[in-house]
């Protein structure tokens, strides 16, 4: 099948598709007389495991790990729990990180609605609750950092 054909069977963009060959995720396909790219049913489950993987936030290096384990013939399962415990562990600590976060923000919500705003328009460059200091010691924590995208 052509790539467009395994971009729609799949679900992806083509550019996508490219993509993953120029970063070996897929092995460069057999090419046509007229240099088509002509693909086989193992390169569209191939490709349909590197999508399933990455909706459980498994990042493309670690894909890259698991295929490579399968390619030299080893059982990649093993490897692959040991990457959902590290991702759990890993959202676990984004998580309470964001709840800790959510309580600050209660607490400034709380405290910032008790200050009338008038008071200090005066007295404020942008907005009283972000630059009172007495505020700003309910949250001292720097900003939380999102998940990086994979």
């Amino acid at each position: 099948m052509r790539i467009g054909d395994l971009a729609k069977k799949v679900n992806v963009n083509p550019k996508t598709i490219r993509y993953y060959e120029e970063i070996g995720l897929l092995p460069p396909p057999k090419r046509t007389p007229s240099r088509y790219r002509e693909y086989t049913d193992d390169d569209g489950n191939r490709l349909q495991f590197i999508r399933n993987a990455q909706a459980f936030g498994i990042a493309l290096k670690e894909i890259r790990e698991v295929l490579a384990f399968r390619d030299h013939g080893a059982y990649p399962c093993p490897y692959v729990l040991s990457l959902i415990a590290t991702k759990i562990k890993e959202i676990e600590s984004q998580i309470k990180g964001l709840r800790m976060l959510a309580g600050d923000l209660k607490r400034l919500q709380a405290t910032a609605a008790s200050i009338p705003a008038e008071t200090l328009a005066a007295r404020v460059r942008f907005c009283h609750i972000l630059e009172n200091q007495q505020l700003l010691q309910i949250a001292p924590r720097p900003p939380a950092r999102r998940p990086p995208a994979t």
